[in-house]
């Protein structure tokens, strides 16, 4: 089965939880995984599926335990063309920088020869107050073909 590295970038929580219930749904599948809080390249297997789950901060800016992973990317620039990565955003639509702050994660990795894997999904806390099933049914679509 497939190993999977699970990016969370969270400031309440929220995106932590919905990682967590993702984790056990892709292991619940034999699907090993690792969640990251405060990931680090060298900690990271470029090879694998980067699961990116993250919510916005401020004005459109990733949360701060996230935040030195993106600038050790930008800084490092390094080779990403075996990596394939999903995001799961999370925000509030009410802000007019709804689910801007993984963008810019999702922007620098694709710099660096990261490939989309799926579609991604943009959970409004606005109209799913409990983000963990709407990611939990995109989840769903297409975790058999892992």
């Amino acid at each position: 089965m497939a190993k999977i590295e699970l990016i969370v970038g969270t400031t309440l929580g929220s995106a932590e939880y919905v990682a967590d219930e993702l984790a056990a749904q892709l292991e619940a599948l034999d699907h090993q995984t690792q969640v990251h809080l405060t990931p680090e390249l060298s900690d990271l297997d470029p090879k694998c599926l980067w699961l990116i789950v993250s919510s916005t901060h401020g004005a459109g800016d990733l949360p701060d335990n996230i935040q030195p992973f993106y600038e050790e990317i930008v800084a490092k620039n390094p080779d990403l063309s075996r990596t394939k990565y999903a995001l799961c955003a999370i925000g509030d639509s009410s802000y007019d920088t709804f689910c801007q702050g993984p963008e810019k994660l999702i922007e620098a990795i694709e710099n660096c020869g990261a490939q989309v894997y799926v579609d991604k999904i943009q959970i409004d806390v606005q109209y799913d107050p409990i983000p963990e099933e709407p990611a939990q049914a995109w989840l769903s679509i297409w975790q058999d073909h892992l």
